[in-house]
């Protein structure tokens, strides 16, 4: 009697898990890429245009501090040939001497005024970059998650991001499922007439803070006097 009632209960458990799987909606994966949903929004647009305008500045005032650095160069140059000059006399080459002895502090000031600049146009530059990708990743998101759930989704996957070997997150998904194209309509609907379609976004790298593109002062091959 005790095994009927166990098997019984068994029996009903079986069923109840069974209607309960029964009444779960089929899974409804959809897939969307963030990548180009990023680039083509036309905040992406305006900001990088915003960049770029403060990266030309940026390299206005480096270019302006670097030509200051080189005249002093060239002022040393002058004074430390003046100091071995044998057709000076001697109060002369010393006063030459002294001055470029001065000089030189100035120079390496306006060294050091030159690296900072570059580091703080790198970091200020780097960090706009890093809170607007935030927002709008946080934006898109929001957006993309709208449209997946209107169109009955259980799981939205990103495809846009590598794995840790490099390879899509998504090996083949069919093109029927990704609403990338949807989600980007949704996202541009209140584009403003004044911004112009997307292109790709320029190298993260701020070009005006690169010290590998801007001119440096270097200090000429003489002798200290």
């Amino acid at each position: 009697m005790k095994k009927t009632i166990q098997s019984l209960f068994a029996l009903s458990a079986f069923g109840a898990a069974a209607l309960f799987a029964q009444a779960q909606p089929a899974p409804k994966i959809l897939v969307v890429d963030m990548a180009k949903l990023y680039d083509s929004h036309y905040k992406t647009e305006e900001q990088n245009n915003k960049l770029r305008g403060d990266e030309q500045k940026a390299q206005e005032e480096l270019d302006r501090l670097n030509k200051e650095g080189n005249s002093l160069v060239e002022k040393y140059k002058e004074l430390a040939e003046q100091a071995n000059n044998p057709a000076k006399t001697p109060e002369a080459k010393s006063a030459a001497a002294a001055e470029a002895q001065r000089m030189m502090g100035d120079i390496q000031r306006k060294q050091t005024e030159v690296q900072t600049f570059q580091q703080n146009t790198r970091n200020s530059l780097q960090q706009r970059i890093k809170n607007f990708r935030d927002l709008m990743i946080e934006e898109i998101s929001k957006i993309a998650v709208d449209v997946a759930k209107r169109k009955g989704a259980t799981l939205l996957i990103d495809k846009s991001g590598p794995t840790l070997i490099g390879v899509s997150n998504i090996i083949y998904s069919d093109s029927g499922y990704d609403v990338t194209d949807e989600v980007l309509k949704e996202i541009n609907k209140d584009r403003p007439v004044s911004v112009a379609a997307p292109v790709t976004p320029a190298a993260a790298a701020p070009a005006a803070a690169s010290s590998s593109d801007s001119p440096k002062i270097t200090l000429p091959g003489v002798k200290k006097p």
